[in-house]
């Protein structure tokens, strides 16, 4: 998958690519609308990047106290984005 388009294209699937890493699995959940189940993905790493992705799912849920948290755990700020620019951004990222 290298594309926003693929990416999103697979979301029609049961299951993600086995391929994807586990911050792209997480944000693929997201997208399928399940967030325990993005959450699970990096609740339990503690690396950069999935404290990025931990702290977008924090800030979808609606915990800013948390997500900041996360986000300064992944060395960034909360985006002025919307959630959805956010998520795509993210997706980019994570596909180079």
């Amino acid at each position: 998958m290298k594309t926003l388009a693929d990416f999103k294209a697979s979301l029609k699937l049961d299951q993600p690519a086995k391929e994807l890493s586990v911050q792209l699995k997480s944000l693929w959940y997201d997208a399928k609308g399940d967030w325990h189940k993005a959450h699970a993905q990096v609740d339990q790493l503690s690396d950069l990047s999935s404290a990025w992705v931990h702290a977008y799912l924090h800030r979808k849920e609606g915990d800013i106290w948390n997500a900041d948290y996360w986000y300064n755990k992944a060395h960034k700020t909360r985006p002025e984005l919307s959630l959805d620019d956010e998520w795509a951004q993210l997706v980019l990222h994570f596909l180079k």
